[in-house]
C-alpha cells in the first residue's frame, strides 16, 4: 500500500508540474541560458541575415544590376530561341538554336548602327556643340507653350532665367557638353554591354537546369508544388513585362521619329529614341521624355511645339489604354497609385536603374503575397507543427 501512495504520488507531481519544468533537458536549458527564448532568438537571426543580405546586395549593387538586365534580356529572346526550335529539326541541340538567335541578333545589331546610328550620333554630337550658346539666348522662352494663367508671368521668367545664366549658369554649361559627350561614347559601360548578352547566354542555356537544382537543394519537397508555381508565375511575369516594353518603346519610337521628320523637328531620331527609353520608366519616363522634347525643339526654332503637344496627349492616351493594356494583360498587374510609388521609392534607392526595376519587383511581390496565401489556406507552407 506505501508503495502504491508513493507511486501515485509521484504521478501526480510529474502530470501536474510547471510547464517550465516539463520537456526535454536541452529545451530546459535553453529557456533558462540568459533568459533567451530560442523562438526570439531565431527570429533575431533571421532578421540579422535578412539585413546582412541586403546589405551585401548593396554594396554589390552594380554588379547585380548587370546580372539582372542580362537576365530580362534572355527573357526578351526567350520567345526567339522557342521559335527556332520549334522550326529546327530535332536532330538540331538547342544550343545551335541559341547560336542561331544571336548571329541574327548580331546582324540586327549591326544593320541598326549602319542605318540609324550613325545619323543618332551626329545628331547628339550637334546638339551638345550648340546646347551652351542655344541656353545662353533666353528668346526660346517666347516659344515654349504655357497656360493661360501662366502668360501674365512669361516676362518675369525670361528674366529670373537670364540672371541665373549670367551669374550662375556659366559653370552649368561645360557639364552640359561633358555630359553629352559621356552619353554618345560610354565607353565606361562597355564591358558591362559586353558582359550583359553573354551572361543572357548562358541564362538561357542553363537557367532551367539551375532553377531545378536550386529548388531540390533548399526546398523540401512537400512544398516544391508551391514553390515550383511561384517560380512559374515570375518566369510568367517577367517574360511579358520586358517584351510589352520593348514593343512599347518601338512603338514610341517609330510614332516619334515620323511626326517630328515630317513636322520638321531637327533632332528627329535623337528625340525619338529619348521618347523611347522613357517608355522603360513607368508614369515618369514618358512625361520626363515629353518635357526634354519640348524644351529642346524650342530651343532649336521648332514652330509646332504646341501641335506636337497635341500629339504627345493622344499619343499618350492610345499607349496607355490601348497598348499597354492588351501587352500587359498576362504580366504586371498594380495598382497605378502603387506603381507611382515605387518608381519614386526606387528613385531614391538606386536612381534610374531603381525606377526601372520598382515595377517588376512590386509584381513579383504580389505574385509572392498571392501564391503564398493560397498555399496557407490550403496547408502547404504551414510550419511542421501546425500539419
Amino acid at each position: 500500500m506505501f508503495t502504491l501512495t508513493n507511486r501515485l504520488q509521484g504521478m501526480a507531481w510529474r502530470g501536474f508540474r510547471p510547464a517550465s519544468c516539463r520537456g526535454s533537458r536541452p529545451a530546459r536549458y535553453a529557456n533558462g541560458l540568459l533568459g533567451i527564448d530560442p523562438k526570439a532568438a531565431r527570429i533575431a537571426w533571421t532578421v540579422f541575415l535578412l539585413a546582412l543580405l541586403l546589405a551585401t546586395a548593396f554594396a554589390v549593387r552594380e554588379i547585380l544590376a548587370v546580372f539582372v538586365i542580362a537576365l530580362l534580356f534572355a527573357y526578351l529572346l526567350m520567345p526567339l530561341v522557342g521559335f527556332v526550335e520549334r522550326i529546327t529539326p530535332r536532330q538540331v541541340s538547342p544550343r545551335i538554336a541559341l547560336a542561331i538567335v544571336y548571329l541574327a541578333l548580331v546582324g540586327a545589331i549591326v544593320s541598326l548602327a549602319f542605318t540609324l546610328g550613325s545619323r543618332l550620333a551626329d545628331e547628339a554630337n550637334t546638339l551638345a556643340m550648340r546646347l551652351p550658346d542655344l541656353v545662353k539666348n533666353p528668346e526660346w522662352m517666347q516659344r515654349v507653350p504655357l497656360p493661360s494663367w501662366l502668360e501674365p508671368a512669361r516676362a518675369s521668367m525670361i528674366q529670373k532665367l537670364e540672371g541665373q545664366l549670367s551669374n550662375g549658369g556659366q559653370a552649368i554649361l561645360p557639364y552640359i557638353r561633358g555630359l553629352g559627350g559621356q552619353l554618345i561614347s560610354g565607353a565606361r559601360y562597355a564591358l558591362y554591354l559586353v558582359l550583359i548578352p553573354i551572361l543572357a547566354f548562358f541564362f538561357l542555356k542553363d537557367g532551367a537546369t539551375m532553377r531545378d537544382e536550386c529548388v531540390a537543394a533548399f526546398v523540401e519537397e512537400r512544398r516544391r508544388p508551391v514553390v515550383d508555381n511561384i517560380l512559374e508565375d515570375i518566369n510568367l511575369l517577367l517574360g511579358e513585362y520586358i517584351r510589352a516594353l520593348v514593343l512599347l518603346s518601338a512603338a514610341s519610337f517609330t510614332a516619334h521619329n515620323i511626326f517630328l521628320g515630317f513636322s520638321g523637328a531637327p533632332y528627329a531620331v535623337l528625340l525619338a529614341c529619348v521618347a523611347a527609353l522613357g517608355e522603360f520608366i513607368p508614369v515618369v519616363g514618358p512625361a520626363a521624355a515629353g518635357v526634354i522634347i519640348v524644351l529642346v525643339t524650342s530651343l532649336s526654332g521648332y514652330s509646332h511645339v504646341v501641335l506636337y503637344l497635341l500629339f504627345w496627349l493622344i499619343w499618350r492616351m492610345v499607349q496607355d489604354y490601348l497598348l499597354s493594356p492588351y501587352l500587359m494583360s498576362k504580366g504586371v498587374q498594380l495598382n497605378p497609385m502603387l506603381v507611382l510609388f515605387g518608381v519614386l521609392a526606387g528613385d531614391q534607392i538606386a536612381g534610374v536603374l531603381g525606377m526601372f526595376l520598382s515595377v517588376p519587383l512590386l509584381a513579383i511581390l504580389r505574385v509572392l503575397f498571392v501564391r503564398l496565401r493560397r498555399a496557407r489556406g490550403l496547408d502547404l507552407v504551414s510550419p511542421r507543427g501546425e500539419l
